[in-house]
């Protein structure tokens, strides 16, 4: 029996494995890493950037795509990148960059404008960009509204910074020699400057925004008055001659300037933005309210060159009123030319006392009683020089004894007050008196007389010149009888000799005897026996 063969080993089960993956290739490290860079630089670049913004410009004069910075305290926030005309080539629009983290700096009322050599009021600025080129300023608002287009202002905003102030309003209808940046004054010490101003839609008055710095705005409150302080204030009138300013600066470039009334008790500051008028002059801004001014009518005949609207009216050197309105009227009747003259009066206002005034008594009615009363004792208005450098001339009531009657009519409207004629006048008619006279005067026969007397003094002077001839002759005579060389003027000399030798005796006799008065009894003593 054949051998059994020996059983082969168990075989074990075949399966399928996986090929294992190689590694991967150093080939493709390098741009997988250069992959990862790049997105990492894209991404802090773009987290890195600030936020873009457009500002519109009047003209693009100084900026430049890629160069012109945005600066705000010294410091560039941002960079113009894009400039281009509007869709109505009026404007300028332009793309600013702005630098990272300055996302809080675009808010509602943030401000831009172009930095340039200026020259206003009494602020130079700008003189650095005449090396480093135009600049945009900026003025980060305090707004929490986020925006992202401006539009730049025409000029510079005079405050800028965190300047503590208040700013305040002024209407007035003359900007004068105002300008931005002109001074402020307080006490002559400039405490503030405009900021700005601008014309009202009405076209009557223009608004002036000034900003009064701290602590100085402290003494603004509702009773302040502003006036003009511009260059010299002279005022030449029928009041005489005014002469006011407040600086050498304010000479040059004008200036504004405020005061305040003490007040009891005193009024607290004024708030911001508080409206106040600008007066033309200081003695207009403290000039006392009116409290029951009165209107009138004069009508003068005599010429008013000189009277102007403005022009004081006195009550025998006292200011009652002032002059509002002077025209001209003719009379188709007569065709007589005169000039009535709007004045107003208000005696109260101006300090005037009214005695003895009961309560509740009818001011109204002593009022007319008083004028009808004035009028019938003579007060007239007259029309007077006030200054005679200017030929400024005002209303002048005063009595006049002399003049005719009149009465006031009190249903007028205005009411009509009597007037008597100027000095000017009354000088006029004073010389055509004299000249009438003189008229009268019988000339011819006042000139032949004349030369009658003139004949006779032409004889009389002729009998004169015969009688200084005879004069002369007996002075010639009188010369010859005392000239130096004559017989008696010989004889006059000897006898003033003999008298003085006389006089010299009795001189020493005198002496004599007065030493020795017994020498009239005994003689003289010592004499030769």
């Amino acid at each position: 029996m054949p051998d059994r063969d020996p059983p082969l080993p168990s075989v074990p089960q075949s399966r399928n494995v996986p090929k294992k993956r190689t590694r991967l290739s150093l080939v493709w490290f390098i741009p997988i890493v250069a992959a990862i860079v790049g997105a990492w630089v894209a991404v802090t670049r773009v987290l890195s950037e600030g936020p873009k913004i457009t500002i519109v410009f009047r003209s693009a004069e100084g900026l430049e795509a890629g160069k012109t910075k945005i600066h705000y305290n010294g410091v560039d926030i941002g960079t113009v990148t894009d400039i281009r005309l509007s869709e109505d080539h009026q404007r300028v629009i332009t793309t600013v960059q702005m630098a990272p983290k300055t996302q809080g700096f675009l808010v509602e009322d943030t401000k831009f404008w172009v930095v340039r050599p200026r020259i206003s009021g009494a602020n130079v600025t700008g003189l650095g960009t005449l090396i480093s080129g135009a600049y945009i300023g900026a003025e980060i608002g305090s707004s929490k509204e986020t925006k992202s287009d401006f539009v730049a202002l025409e000029t510079p905003p005079v405050i800028t910074g965190d300047i503590p102030g208040r700013f305040f309003i002024l209407k007035t209808p003359d900007l004068g020699s105002l300008d931005t940046g002109t001074p402020i004054y307080f006490r002559r010490l400039q405490v503030g400057q405009v900021a700005s101003y601008e014309l009202d839609k009405d076209g009557k008055n223009l608004t002036v925004k000034v900003f009064v710095r701290t602590p100085y705005d402290q003494y603004v409150n509702p009773d302040t008055r502003f006036w003009h302080a511009s260059g010299i204030d002279v005022s030449l009138s029928a009041s005489g001659l005014t002469v006011q300013t407040q600086s050498v600066l304010s000479i040059l470039i004008g200036g504004i300037a405020f005061e305040t009334a003490a007040t009891d008790p005193a009024l607290p500051p004024a708030e911001e933005n508080a409206v106040f008028r600008l007066f033309a002059n200081r003695a207009q801004a403290f000039n006392p309210p009116p409290r029951n001014p009165q209107t009138y009518q004069v009508i003068f005949k005599d010429s008013v060159r000189g009277l102007a609207p403005g022009a004081p009216v006195e009550f025998r050197g006292i200011p009652v009123g002032e002059v509002t309105d002077v025209r001209a009227q003719v009379d188709l009747k007569t065709f007589e030319f005169s000039v009535p003259v709007i004045i107003q009066v208000d005696a109260q206002r101006l300090g005037v006392k009214i005695m003895d005034l009961k309560p509740g008594e009818n001011f109204e009615a002593m009022r007319r009683k008083m004028i009808d009363s004035l009028v019938s004792h003579g007060v007239r208005a007259q029309l007077k020089t006030g200054n005679l450098l200017t030929g400024a001339v005002y209303v002048s009531l005063d009595f006049f004894p002399g003049a005719p009657p009149a009465t006031v009519d009190w249903s007028q409207k205005p009411v009509q007050l009597p007037t008597t004629p100027g000095q000017l006048e009354a000088t006029e008619a004073t010389v055509e008196n004299i000249i009438k006279k003189l008229d009268k005067m019988p000339l011819q026969e006042i000139g032949d007389n004349l030369r009658k007397a003139i004949a006779d003094l032409d004889l009389t002077i002729v009998s004169a010149r015969g009688t200084l001839v005879s004069a002369q002759g007996t002075l010639d005579n009188t010369s010859n009888l005392t000239g130096p060389n004559s017989v008696q003027i010989q004889q006059l000399g000897d006898t003033l000799r003999e008298v003085s030798r006389a006089a010299r005796s009795l001189r020493v006799l005198a002496d004599y005897l007065e030493r020795h008065p017994e020498a009239l009894i005994r003689g003289k003593t010592g004499e030769a026996k």
